[in-house]
């Protein structure tokens, strides 16, 4: 068989794989839109969607990862491939605990209109934040599909919008509690909202951070912005 011959098929594979996680990681976007529609409508039947969307998110990682496992076992990659490879399980593994922060959502809605106090707390705020959370993934995912390293760079400084947002929804929801102490058992469950919220932000972060490992060969983890900056011009 020839070189090229066996450089196709394993193109071929590459292809492949990066389609199911991209497959997964419109499931778990799905999972957060649901998640946030829970919480906006006090909908215990679309918190339980993200539940039952949680299970397939599970089995999709553990069918990317054998994957994933069969190529590098057969082709044995080096350099920008091996990379490549490494940056997908990696981005698997953050797209399902993604997924399990949006399920975290979906019980504390359950737990918040189990209350009975879901009309009166401050999630509006969360919402906002709920979106910019999703968006970025989004763009992380697409960045991901490109290996667009301007992209990834541009994620990194909004991930701190939504760490702003998390603050800020924190530094209320405090007064809230003061105000009004029988809130104060809800409220918590919205704090936990809130922090899903940030992580996801945050594996979105992660996503991008990989994107420039596999085009630069570089972990930019715990790395300032400026040197990240430089590194990509």
């Amino acid at each position: 068989m020839s070189d090229k011959h066996l450089s196709s098929q394993f193109d071929s594979e590459l292809t492949s794989v990066s389609t199911r996680v991209m497959e997964m990681g419109g499931l778990v976007e799905s999972q957060i839109r649901t998640a946030v529609y829970a919480l906006a409508q006090s909908s215990a039947e679309a918190a339980a969607e993200v539940t039952e969307m949680e299970a397939r998110v599970n089995v999709m990682e553990i069918e990317i990862d054998k994957e994933l496992s069969s190529i590098i076992a057969r082709r044995q990659p080096t350099a920008r491939d091996l990379r490549l490879l490494i940056a997908i399980s990696k981005t698997t593994a953050n797209l399902e605990r993604a997924g399990d922060e949006a399920e975290k959502i979906a019980r504390m809605v359950r737990s918040i209109i189990d209350s009975g106090a879901a009309r009166t707390l401050p999630s509006s705020e969360l919402r906002i934040a709920a979106d910019l959370a999703s968006g970025l993934l989004r763009k992380a995912l697409d960045a991901f599909a490109r290996l667009d390293v301007t992209v990834a760079v541009s994620i990194l400084k909004e991930d701190d919008a939504i760490d702003k947002e998390f603050d800020g929804f924190v530094r209320k929801l405090i007064t809230y509690m003061m105000e009004d102490p029988r809130t104060i058992s809800s409220s918590l469950d919205l704090l936990f909202v809130a922090k899903a919220i940030e992580r996801i932000g945050d594996h979105a972060k992660n996503i991008a951070e990989f994107i420039i490992y596999v085009v630069k060969g570089a972990d930019v983890r715990h790395t300032s912005m400026e040197t990240i900056e430089s590194m990509v011009r």
